[in-house]
């Protein structure tokens, strides 16, 4: 006579909280920065009077604040795919700024021709953190710090430690104009992001870097030349820095020492926050687009509601610990 081994399954109770938290962590891997997104719209149209918050003009106002930071953060995004990281991204914007103004004002060079110069340099600065990288073997915090701290001198030295004013007025109005009423930031952004998401997505050198980023090992296996394609994406990030700087003198009418180093984390936070929409725990240009409007979402939410200078400090730090954790969250599902 033969014995069966009686059957065991878990538990209904146990099976369902299994579900649920599987659920929950899908929820929050792929939908968190929405989630959150929408949780700051609900409680700003509460606690802003008459409805301004959610006034078209307003609206309009959050992307075209968003836009600068967007540019740079597509840039960085780049970087961060590859599997690296640029620490001097705010500070290749804080020369660019600079740079540009110095260009047309202390150099007479046209419009134009100042931005193009200004756009190689920053590019310059990215080919520089990327050989340091990936010839010298250098640590990329360590190398990008290094390089963006030697940026700070060049900025210092160019400018002599004041502000350049008196711009030309065609390039104020780089970001003053707006076309079909729409404020002219906010179609460059559409355009820088549009074209990156092209290259990351439809373009041998975007194949590239995805796979490196996945498994730079591998990419060599297969031909992929490593070095020269985190180069790329450092010099892409480097182009989008100084672009954003040019755009950002011409906001402020000036060029103006350290004006853009606070972007560094707001588009790390971007970024991260990004990768917890809609794919797993991946960075993404339109993640990070969307990260970037969580981020201003929230700031222009906070100063409309009159809160003190030091709560909108707090919820910057408070948002990048947010992206980070969500990020987690989405990496260990998409393992799962």
């Amino acid at each position: 006579m033969t014995t069966s081994a009686p059957l065991t399954t878990e538990p209904a109770p146990a099976a369902a909280k299994t579900a649920w938290k599987r659920i929950i962590l899908l929820g929050v891997s792929k939908y968190g920065t929405l989630i959150a997104m929408g949780i700051l719209i609900v409680v700003f149209s509460l606690g802003v009077p008459n409805g301004a918050f959610l006034s078209p003009s307003n609206l309009l106002n959050i992307v075209n604040q968003s836009a600068l930071t967007a540019i740079i953060a597509s840039g960085l995004t780049l970087v961060l795919v590859v599997g690296e990281f640029d620490l001097s991204v705010g500070y290749a914007a804080s020369l660019a700024g600079v740079l540009v103004t110095g260009l047309m004002v202390n150099q007479g060079l046209a419009i134009p021709v100042a931005i193009l110069v200004t756009v190689l340099v920053g590019s310059a600065a990215g080919a520089a953190n990327g050989f340091l990288v990936t010839k010298a073997k250098v640590n990329a915090v360590v190398a990008t710090l290094g390089i963006g701290t030697m940026l700070v001198g060049l900025t210092f030295g160019y400018s002599a430690g004041s502000p350049i004013v008196l711009l030309p007025a065609g390039f104020v109005q780089l970001t003053l104009g707006r076309f079909l009423g729409i404020q002219n930031p906010i179609w460059i952004m559409a355009v820088v992001l549009i074209v990156l998401w092209v290259l990351l997505n439809r373009t041998p050198l975007g194949q590239r870097i995805q796979a490196v980023g996945a498994n730079a090992e591998a990419a060599k296996l297969v031909g992929i030349r490593v070095d020269r394609t985190k180069i790329a994406a450092f010099v892409i990030a480097g182009a989008c820095a100084a672009l954003t700087g040019v755009l950002l003198a011409s906001v402020l009418g000036s060029g103006t020492i350290s004006a853009a180093d606070g972007y560094l984390m707001d588009s790390f936070a971007a970024i991260f926050l990004g990768s917890a929409t809609l794919r797993n725990g991946e960075f993404h240009i339109l993640g990070t687009l969307i990260g970037v409007l969580v981020v201003n979402v929230g700031f222009n939410g906070l100063s409309m509601m009159g809160t003190a200078t030091f709560w909108q400090y707090i919820f910057k730090g408070g948002i990048l610990v947010l992206a980070v954790a969500l990020s987690t969250i989405a990496r260990r599902y998409a393992r799962a």
